[in-house]
């Protein structure tokens, strides 16, 4: 069986194009996104407008698109969505896609009430062609994170306010310990230190990908 190349497109913000061969993959599309070719799966983490824009979605779904959303997501989408909680899976094809926890535990809109709580979002591991793509959504560094199993490429926010800054970020990555780490929902000086941190301490590779640029996993 001849093993196929794995590229991964930053589109903006938490919006990746994962492709296999002539398989497409959306994470995360928002308004800053221009996805260019139909999906045949569409992954969405949560409902918040900057990771779930169903204009975006409609864009690039077909007739037979798999879109795999949480719950409050799919009055906004519309169609057939699925919803997975932490710890399920959902084969399509060759392709496993699985929920994980996402939530926040130290960032709050006000007291007692997180950006994201847990059970508004989740992360999601995806598993195409032997290689496992771990796309965390907006949350903390969380205790599960440990227990994710082996791990590629870890696409990770690391802006703060909302999700994980430089720090925990970069100590999330340590205990994930993926063969690459990919920084997201952030900015620029931000990436700078979650680089030379993660790097500096550990044999991750940090790769920093700009609008449209891809990755492909050897």
């Amino acid at each position: 069986m001849v093993e196929l190349t794995v590229t991964i497109k930053f589109l903006a913000h938490a919006s990746f194009q994962i492709k296999a061969d002539d398989t497409i993959i959306y994470i995360d599309l928002e308004k800053g996104a221009h996805p260019k070719e139909q999906a045949h799966i569409i992954l969405s983490t949560h409902s918040h407008y900057d990771h779930c824009d169903p204009v975006k979605i409609k864009s690039v779904r077909g007739a037979d698109t798999v879109v795999i959303a949480p719950a409050d997501c799919h009055a906004k989408i519309g169609g057939t969505v699925y919803a997975l909680q932490p710890g399920e899976e959902k084969f399509i094809d060759d392709i496993c896609i699985r929920a994980v926890e996402a939530y926040n535990e130290t960032r709050f809109r006000s007291p007692g009430n997180p950006y994201h709580p847990r059970g508004l979002g989740v992360g999601y591991i995806v598993t195409v062609e032997g290689k496992s793509i771990y796309h965390a959504g907006d949350t903390d560094f969380i205790s599960e994170m440990k227990e994710l199993g082996p791990i590629d490429v870890a696409l990770l926010p690391v802006g703060g306010t909302y999700t994980m800054e430089t720090s925990d970020g970069a100590d999330a990555a340590l205990a994930i310990n993926p063969k690459v780490a990919i920084p997201m929902h952030t900015w620029d000086k931000a990436i700078t230190e979650f680089k030379e941190k993660v790097e500096g301490n550990s044999s991750i590779q940090v790769i920093v990908l700009t609008k449209d640029s891809e990755f492909v996993l050897d």
